[in-house]
């Protein structure tokens, strides 16, 4: 492995960590070198601890609630002392509540909105401020790495699941944020799409072509190899960036383009010259022709196309 790829002595935390694609990512970034604090609501953590050491890295399990504020704190203090250092943040928690937004429940907007965007943004919070003091003691930037899990479903508005595409389109914005708020003091934040087959996307994928070699097309470990890129002083020039990752490829997202302006003619729009001049441009318009990236569905050659809705 290349000193660029690396992570020998650097520290990561890891959200939803016990199974599925946080697991793949904890034990991808143990592969590198990293040590690793795993973080779960059950005790699934300490199994993934086991395969970590077993490949003679270390681990530590914080099992809790990652949509308690407070549970950032903890995350930050635990690999402070346990490792001495805190170097990389992989954001990956997650739960599905799918409805329909006509039968959407208080308790399932809260406890998504709660557990993906509040959980992202209570750990990046705490080492956010971790790092900021270690710069400023420092006299000058350190070595900080954010990657946050957002998805394809806040780019194509998913219709069963209005909760889960608000918190990612959420994550997205506080991943910029954090890119912006942080770059003077080293740190690099960014967000990933991901597509992977696990617990929680079983019913999602169809099985698709195994290529040559047997790692299944939609494998987390996939993107966990990603997540390790990113983890990595390799990727030292890559921050704000939000990225489409799944089967053998990575996708690089632009950001929103304008596609027309209107201007008032006097300075002052009225109804009647809004109505003259929007209606028209609209008129016939294709009904998916809107903000939703749908056109970002053709980069799938997995053959494992996710059901409508999901």
């Amino acid at each position: 492995m290349s000193t660029r790829t690396s992570l020998e002595g650097r520290t990561a935390v890891v959200t939803g960590a016990g199974s599925g694609l946080g697991r793949s990512e904890a034990l991808a970034l143990a592969a590198q070198g990293a040590d690793v604090v795993v973080n779960d609501v059950g005790p699934a953590a300490e199994d993934v601890v086991a395969e970590i050491k077993a490949l003679g890295r270390d681990a530590v399990a914080v099992t809790g609630d990652i949509g308690d504020w407070s549970m950032g704190d903890r995350l930050v203090l635990t690999a402070l002392e346990t490792f001495g250092s805190l170097d990389i943040v992989v954001n990956n928690a997650g739960i599905l509540r799918d409805k329909m937004v006509f039968n959407l429940t208080e308790s399932d907007w809260d406890d998504v909105l709660r557990i993906h965007l509040k959980g992202h943004a209570a750990v990046i919070r705490a080492a956010a401020a971790h790092w900021r003091a270690a710069s400023k003691a420092a006299g000058g930037p350190v070595y900080g790495r954010v990657i946050n899990t957002s998805s394809e479903a806040f780019l194509f508005g998913a219709p069963g699941q209005p909760n889960y595409s608000a918190a990612k389109a959420g994550i997205t914005a506080l991943t910029l944020a954090t890119a912006q708020g942080l770059a003077r003091y080293g740190v690099r934040a960014n967000a990933i799409c991901p597509r992977a087959r696990t617990a929680m996307t079983a019913d999602t994928f169809g099985t698709g072509a195994t290529p040559e070699g047997g790692l299944d097309i939609m494998a987390p470990e996939r993107v966990a190899t990603f997540v390790g890129y990113l983890a990595s002083p390799a990727s030292e020039e890559i921050n704000g960036q939000v990225f489409v990752v799944y089967g053998d490829m990575v996708a690089l997202l632009a950001p929103p383009t304008v596609e027309k302006k209107f201007t008032a003619a006097d300075g002052t729009f009225t109804p009647e010259e809004l109505e003259a001049t929007l209606s028209p441009y609209f008129s016939g318009r294709d009904q998916y022709r809107t903000f939703a990236a749908h056109s970002i569905a053709s980069l799938d050659s997995t053959g494992t196309a996710p059901t409508p809705g999901s």
